[in-house]
């Protein structure tokens, strides 16, 4: 059924009904024919009468509908030389031509291919559509590519935690049979977003492959003392259960949050996950126990030496440090904090790489013709003068290279009514005004959102109503959106996952540490973009401050209800460096698999947003295994008392020693 599931590549659709820019583009669609251009094409070394030529093909491709050029702003029977070189140059110069055109929705691989084939490799197209089809083709390719690098990956990780060389297939089928099993219910919804098909299978594989290694090392100790396999694996389960609902119930919850994301890419991706955390527990608790019980012969036939060394004794050097541990957490948590809320941010799918041929064009289109990004503005009709007034002042604002509209193209003292209807369409809807202003910013960045709001309040010193869009105008909606979701995602994610660690544990003060610590390595995560003076896609920031959060936050469960068991037996210190011995190796393999599950992502993608994603989600695993091995430990020692006041039924060991 998967394969039936559409994949929607389009970020605009994602914004809600309310956001100024969508109400702005229906506007437009009911009361204009002629849609806004969303892609560039160049072509060199043509002439004028070439160049007409080059747009009737253009027009003539289907999935165009509508191609502008120099022949739509000035009267080319007249000599070029004569007319206004700031109306010129921004579609002719050099003897190449910059035509500016719309690839109807849904067509843009189609439509790309056909351009390319009549412009051929010398020459360029870039832009919205542009961007979509190059992440159309590359999105599946991919994915194949991720799951081959992934897929043995993970075996070696998994041969290397076990001692059976087939038991990692065991996990790998209980969890990618779910994995499956989400694709496929996908049918349901419909549509998913780029960014769900692409992170979701492989984030629900990283995440819940714990919940499968958590029972069948469970099986492994039982088989051990029980001689019947079924009630080793009845033990097994009723043992590991608590430790596999809590790891979901984190995960599913910190997940759900995402779902209340206005930008509709975190819901998406939100819903599909929670989804397949739900099937993958349900995979690991009905169908592993079958599938294991029927094949475990198989595992006992391939048993091997442990090929990882042992970590005996790691735990009392790691609290040699505890105090220095502690101290540098302390340094580094608020300039962290601080940085990670300064980053710059992009917030739309970023530069496509030079190293793809959408990337090159549009750097090859930008050095030709500079910057441009198209903007439109929609004001009631009617008043010609204060519309003459309004351009003039348009044209006055920094960073706008040309307005294009009837009273500064055709002209002002021509009554419009005097002259045929497609010499006017393209400026005069029955209610409304257009004017086009080409700008020379990017499509996104400070200078961008200052000049909408530039031209919003002059557009508004004339008229009531004033609608504006374009990408840039769409971009800066996102902007808006996802800020605001950025305080209600987070909130929500630490309240949820706070209330199933105050439940799981019965205390307030072990969720405040293992939160803090985990924060922390997602504040330590999220700064380094700021410390490196790069930007980063806002929508791999905003899912990864979730994601890392919900997912890693297991690690320290892990470790922390080892510690709390072992803590009723021993004191303090000998029960924190034996959790260290016991667990350490556990949340090595778990961290190991998420972040080569990131880092691949990253190396594989060439969308943006998805490199984001993986790049953080890689890094993220690698900082919570670190503050959870190295911070976590220090923190509840020296929190003992207070965690033992604060704990329901805590039964802390009260002897003396290590």
């Amino acid at each position: 059924m998967q394969f039936a599931v559409s994949v929607n590549y389009n970020m605009v659709d994602y914004l809600p009904d309310d956001a100024p820019s969508i109400q702005a583009m229906d506007l437009m669609e009911d009361e204009f024919d002629e849609p806004i251009a969303n892609a560039r094409v160049m072509v060199r070394d043509v002439s004028i009468t070439e160049s007409l030529a080059y747009k009737e093909r253009l027009e003539a491709i289907d999935g165009v509908t509508g191609v502008t050029w120099l022949d739509d702003v000035i009267d080319l029977k007249k000599p070029i030389e004569m007319a206004d070189p700031d109306t010129v140059e921004p579609y002719y110069q050099d003897e190449t031509a910059l035509f500016s055109l719309n690839i109807r929705e849904g067509d843009e691989v189609a439509t790309t291919d056909q351009i390319y084939d009549l412009i051929g490799e010398e020459n360029a197209i870039s832009g919205e559509a542009v961007d979509t089809a190059t992440s159309q083709k590359m999105a599946g390719q991919e994915s194949l590519n991720a799951a081959a690098l992934l897929v043995p990956i993970i075996i070696i990780i998994l041969i290397l935690s076990t001692t059976s060389w087939i038991e990692p297939l065991f996990f790998l089928t209980a969890i990618g049979i779910s994995v499956l099993i989400n694709l496929g219910t996908n049918i349901f919804i419909g549509e998913i977003s780029f960014v769900t098909q692409s992170v979701a299978p492989i984030l629900q594989l990283a995440v819940s492959l714990d919940y499968a290694i958590f029972l069948l090392h469970s099986f492994s100790d039982y088989r051990k003392r029980v001689s019947d396999p079924n009630e080793a694996m009845r033990r097994a389960i009723k043992q590991s259960f608590p430790a596999i609902a809590a790891s979901a119930s984190t995960t599913f919850f910190g997940f759900i949050a995402l779902s209340f994301m206005n930008f509709g890419i975190g819901a998406d991706l939100g819903f599909n996950l929670v989804k397949g955390i739900v099937l993958s527990f349900i995979s690991v608790v009905v169908f592993l126990p079958a599938l294991t019980l029927m094949f475990y012969k198989w595992i006992d036939r391939t048993q091997h030496k442990p090929l990882f060394p042992s970590l005996e004794n790691i735990g009392k050097r790691v609290m040699q440090f505890r105090i220095p541990n502690l101290i540098l957490l302390l340094l580094l948590i608020v300039p962290a904090f601080l940085a990670q809320s300064q980053t710059s941010f992009i917030y739309g799918v970023g530069e496509q790489p030079e190293t793809t041929r959408a990337g090159a064009d549009a750097a090859a289109i930008q050095e030709e013709f500079g910057k441009n990004t198209s903007m439109i503005l929609l004001v009631p009709k009617g008043g010609m003068g204060k519309e003459e007034e309004l351009v003039q002042h348009l044209e006055e604002l920094p960073h706008v290279s040309s307005v294009i509209s009837y009273v500064n193209t055709v002209s002002s003292a021509i009554p419009p009514d005097y002259l045929e209807e497609s010499a006017t369409e393209p400026f005069y809807s029955k209610n409304y005004t257009r004017i086009t202003l080409n700008t020379e910013t990017d499509s996104e960045g400070d200078e961008a959102f200052s000049l909408i709001d530039e031209v919003r309040d002059t557009a508004e010193s004339y008229y009531d109503e004033v609608h504006l869009l374009g990408e840039s105008v769409t971009l800066y909606d996102i902007k808006n959106t996802v800020e605001q979701d950025n305080t209600v995602v987070n909130l929500l994610t630490i309240i949820m996952i706070a209330i199933v660690l105050v439940i799981t544990f019965r205390s307030i003060s072990i969720p405040i540490v293992l939160l803090l610590t985990i924060q922390s390595a997602v504040w330590l995560n999220l700064s380094v973009p700021y410390f490196t003076d790069s930007s980063l896609v806002y929508v791999g920031y905003l899912i990864i401050s979730t994601v890392q959060l919900a997912a890693t936050v297991d690690y320290g469960i892990l470790f922390t209800e080892n510690d709390r068991n072992l803590r009723q037996e021993m004191p303090a210190m000998k029960a924190i460096k034996k959790t260290i011995d016991d667990k350490m190796f556990a949340i090595l393999i778990s961290a190991s698999i998420l972040s080569s599950v990131g880092f691949i992502l990253s190396f594989t993608s060439t969308n943006p947003i998805v490199s984001s994603i993986g790049l953080l989600l890689g890094r993220g695993a690698l900082l919570a295994f670190v503050m959870v091995v190295f911070a976590l430990p220090a923190m509840l020692v020296v929190f003992d008392r207070v965690i033992e006041k604060t704990t329901l039924r805590a039964n802390f060991y009260k002897g003396k020693g290590e």
